[in-house]
C-alpha cells in the first residue's frame, strides 16, 4: 500500500506525462455521448424541444474537422515551446514545462472534443438517439464548444510565453522553492537526524541494485522494515545522489545478517532510482537548474548577462526563503524513530547555486558585482552557517575575477563590492 508521501511523488510523476489528461478527457467524452442516451430512457421526449438530426450532424461535423486541426497545431506549438525552453534555458527544465497545467488542459480539451464529436456523430447517423437524446447531444455540443473557445484563448496567452527564458526561470524557482519548503518543514523527512554518512561499527550496508539518481525515499517503508527486524537504519543516499551497484543506499544497525527475515531488497525498495533527477524531493536539483540557465546565458554564443543577473536575484530569494523562520506548528514532528536521515548542508546548496555562475561570469564586471551583492545580502540575512558559506564563495568569486579580468578598475570594483560581504 502506498504511503501518502510515495503517493504524492507518484502523482507528480504522472503529471509530467502528456498522455494522462487527454486519455481522461477522451474517456469522459465517450461517456458523455452515452449519458445523453439517458434522456431518452428518462421519458423526456415530450418535455424537451425538438432538434433535427441534420443540424446536430452539421454541428458535430464542424467540430470534428476543426478540433483535429487545432489539436495538431497545439502539439506543434508545444513541441516548439519545449525546444525553445531547452535551447534558451536548460534541458533539465523540460519536465517543468511539460507539466504546465494550462497547456495540458488545452491539449486534453482539443483531443477530448474531437473524440466526442466523432463518437456522437457516429451515434447520431445510426439513429442511436431519440428526440430527447438529440437535444441532449445538441446541448452538450454547445457546452463543449464554449469550453474549447475559453481554453483556446487561455492557451494562446500561455503558449506565447511558455518557452521564454523568463517563464522557465519562474517555473524552476517555483519547483526549487517547493522542494526547499518540504525540507524546511521536515529537515530529516520526519526521521531522526544524522550528521555523518559513515556506516559505523556493526552496521550492514544495503547496496543499490541499479545505477541512477535517487529520486525519492519512502521513509515509511524503512520504518516498517526496521520495526520488523527490531533494528535502526541510517540513510546514506539522499534524493539527487548518483548511485551505482557498489554504492550503499543505507546502513542497517543491529545483528540482522543471520536473520531469515532480513531482506536487503525490502530496504532498497524504499528508494526510487531513475536515470534522471526529479525536482519534488531534491532541492539541490532546482538550484542546479537555475544555475545552468544562468551559466548558459553567460556563454560567448549567447552573451546574455542580464539573464544571469536575473537568476542571481532568484537564488537570493530562494536562500532567504530557506533561512526564514518557520511558523509555529509547521515543523514536522519526528514520527520515524528507527530511521536516521542527514540534513542538507548549506555549503552544498551554495556550490550548486553559485559555483558555475562565479566561474563563467568571472570576466564580466556586472555579473561579478551583482554576485558579491548577493553574497552580502545572504550573509546579513542568514544564520551563521549561511554567512560562512556566503563569505567563502565571495572570496572564491573574487579570486576568479582577479584572474579573468584584465582591467584593474574592474577588479577594484569587484573587490569593493566584496568588502561588504567580508565585513
Amino acid at each position: 500500500m502506498l504511503s501518502p508521501d510515495r503517493l504524492r511523488f507518484v502523482l507528480s510523476r504522472i503529471k509530467e506525462r502528456l498522455w494522462v489528461r487527454p486519455l481522461m478527457l477522451c474517456v469522459l467524452s465517450v461517456g458523455g455521448t452515452f449519458v445523453a442516451r439517458l434522456a431518452d430512457d428518462a421519458g423526456l421526449s415530450g418535455v424537451l424541444p425538438g432538434v433535427t438530426p441534420e443540424s446536430v450532424e452539421t454541428l458535430l461535423s464542424i467540430m470534428a474537422s476543426s478540433m483535429l486541426v487545432i489539436a495538431t497545431f497545439a502539439v506543434g506549438s508545444m513541441v516548439a515551446a519545449y525546444a525553445s525552453a531547452s535551447t534558451g534555458g536548460t534541458p533539465r527544465s523540460i519536465p517543468l514545462v511539460i507539466a504546465d497545467d494550462v497547456t495540458q488542459n488545452a491539449l486534453s480539451a482539443f483531443i477530448g472534443a474531437f473524440i466526442f464529436s466523432i463518437v456522437s456523430l457516429i451515434a447520431v447517423q445510426n439513429s442511436f438517439f431519440g428526440s430527447a437524446g438529440l437535444f441532449a447531444i445538441f446541448v452538450l455540443t454547445l457546452l463543449v464548444f464554449a469550453v474549447v473557445i475559453v481554453t483556446f484563448v487561455r492557451w494562446v496567452d500561455r503558449i506565447a510565453r511558455l518557452g521564454q527564458v523568463v517563464n522557465t526561470i519562474e517555473k524552476a524557482e517555483t519547483a526549487a522553492g517547493d522542494a526547499l519548503d518540504r525540507r524546511r518543514y521536515a529537515p530529516t523527512l520526519g526521521a531522526l537526524a544524522v550528521t555523518t554518512h559513515s556506516a559505523g561499527e556493526g552496521s550492514v550496508p544495503v547496496l543499490s541494485s541499479t545505477v541512477g539518481y535517487v529520486q525519492h525515499i519512502d521513509v515509511d517503508t524503512l520504518q516498517s522494515c526496521a520495526e520488523e527486524l527490531n533494528c535502526r537504519v541510517s540513510v546514506a543516499a539522499l534524493p539527487g545522489k548518483f548511485v551505482s551497484t557498489c554504492c550503499p543506499l543505507l546502513h542497517v544497525y543491529g545483528d540482522v545478517e543471520k536473520r531469515k527475515a532480513f531482506r536487503p531488497d525490502a530496504f532498497a525498495g524504499a528508494f526510487t532510482i531513475s536515470s534522471n533527477r526529479a525536482f519534488e524531493d531534491d532541492p539541490r536539483f532546482g538550484l542546479l537548474a537555475l544555475s545552468e540557465i544562468a551559466d548558459k546565458a553567460l556563454s560567448p554564443g549567447i552573451n546574455d548577462p542580464g539573464t544571469a543577473i536575473n537568476v542571481i536575484g532568484t537564488l537570493v530569494r530562494l536562500f532567504t526563503r530557506w533561512q526564514s523562520p518557520l511558523e509555529k506548528g509547521c515543523l514536522r514532528e519526528i514520527t520515524y524513530d528507527r530511521v536516521l536521515v542527514p540534513e542538507l548542508v548549506i555549503d552544498d546548496l551554495f556550490d550548486d547555486a553559485f559555483t558555475a555562475i562565479a566561474r563563467d561570469g568571472a570576466g564580466m564586471v556586472e555579473v561579478s558585482i551583482r554576485l558579491q551583492k548577493a553574497f552580502c545580502a545572504l550573509a546579513e540575512t542568514g544564520g551563521p552557517e549561511m554567512a560562512a558559506a556566503a563569505k567563502k564563495h565571495s572570496r572564491m568569486a573574487v579570486a576568479r575575477s582577479e584572474r579573468a579580468m584584465s582591467l584593474q578598475d574592474d577588479i577594484e570594483a569587484v573587490r569593493r563590492a566584496a568588502e561588504f560581504s567580508a565585513s
